[in-house]
């Protein structure tokens, strides 16, 4: 068992009331069909409509839009309790979206979205890498070009998250010459949308139930109301206008997914024999676990930390970004010392803790790369 955290003012009683309705619905309605969706590679949208109405799937956002009006460390206990259960990233990608309309868009269109969104009849993804172009978003090429009342986009994405089973698309797309000035955000509604192809879902190392595909765009006409905000050249600004809350949507799933692996291979560890002795009688085995549990409550506490600070308005960028790399490396490392002490078993897919691995390889990727965020770091340290 992990030490006992500090209780930070966010884990009230309604929260933790809140935690365990989802922890009931991941387990009882998620989990059981998880294999079945890892085989198909994607989750059906249909999924995410009785998660709306339990109030699960954006219970930050407003309640004249149908949210609840509640903290982002709701929807941060949502993700905890999704990874914990090995279900992928599928709603975080759609919450980071509707706080892009919510945050950014005009009256009319969060009037348009929001409440399909919040109640899980539209899905939606985020169009912002491209074949050519990953974290540096001011390199993009797709294009919108302004036709009277509407904007003919002609380009391709890739990566996309939800491309396959989302309705709704928030794509990155240049309105004007080279540079960060030159972006802006297009909301598409992409159902029998002329122009617009979806690819081929991608094969992944990991994350198999996560739909990722190409999409493509050639002369997709949306009317000039799909522009975020009204406004062309603010697209750059609006997609950074959420780095701290997005950082803690991975962070959280990084904690959860160590936590996890450290119970799994514990009791593994005391059930396994070897040499006539259990694999935890050991002490390389117990010192190994150690080690991960204390890094485990390290991570736990710095994340509560964050997420406190971000309640409060006082999470800075570069935290953030401090948060992101460093607890993404050690859930890649904590998986793999865990699958380890699994020896063969842990290399056999139908072994959470083989999952667990692969699926963990990608958040040192994306979300900006782990790479940009030392960067970002270090330009702090020497300005």
């Amino acid at each position: 068992m992990l030490p006992q955290l500090h209780r930070h003012p966010w884990m009230d009683d309604d929260i933790e009331t809140f935690r365990s309705s989802v922890r009931r619905y991941v387990e009882h309605e998620l989990a059981p069909h998880l294999d079945a969706w890892r085989r198909q590679g994607f989750i059906p949208r249909d999924v995410w409509r009785p998660f709306g109405e339990l109030g699960a799937l954006l219970p930050e956002l407003d309640v004249e839009y149908g949210g609840s009006g509640a903290s982002l460390a709701y929807q941060l206990v949502v993700q905890d309790e999704l990874a914990r259960a090995e279900v992928p990233a599928t709603t975080a990608v759609h919450s980071i979206a509707s706080h892009y309309i919510a945050d950014c868009g005009t009256p009319e269109q969060k009037r348009r979205w929001l409440p399909r969104l919040v109640s899980g009849e539209m899905l939606v993804g985020i169009a912002l890498t491209e074949p050519g172009c990953g974290s540096d978003l001011k390199a993009i090429r797709t294009r919108a070009r302004r036709d009277g009342d509407e904007y003919v986009i002609d380009g391709s994405k890739m990566f996309i998250t939800n491309g396959y089973t989302g309705n709704l698309l928030v794509v990155a797309a240049r309105t004007g010459d080279s540079g960060s000035r030159g972006v802006s955000l297009l909301v598409l509604e992409t159902e029998n949308l002329p122009g617009f192809t979806v690819g081929r879902r991608l094969e992944k190392l990991g994350q198999h139930a996560s739909d990722t595909v190409e999409l493509f765009f050639d002369s997709v006409r949306v009317p000039v109301g799909n522009l975020l905000g009204g406004q062309e050249g603010l697209g750059f600004v609006q997609a950074m206008s959420q780095l701290p809350y997005e950082r803690m949507l991975l962070c959280m799933p990084a904690v959860a997914v160590v936590e996890r692996a450290v119970e799994l291979t514990v009791e593994y560890t005391k059930s396994r024999k070897a040499f006539g002795q259990s694999l935890a009688d050991f002490q390389n085995t117990r010192f190994k676990l150690a080690e991960c549990a204390t890094i485990a409550h390290v991570m736990r506490t710095f994340v509560n930390d964050c997420i406190q600070r971000l309640i409060d308005g006082k999470l800075d960028a570069e935290a953030a970004y401090m948060a992101k790399w460093w607890c993404t490396e050690h859930q890649c490392r904590i998986t793999d010392e865990c699958l380890q002490l699994f020896g063969g078993y842990g290399y056999m897919t139908e072994y959470p803790i083989a999952r667990m691995y692969a699926d963990s390889r990608v958040q040192k990727i994306y979300g900006g790369a782990n790479e940009i965020m030392k960067d970002l770091i270090a330009r702090k340290l020497f300005e």
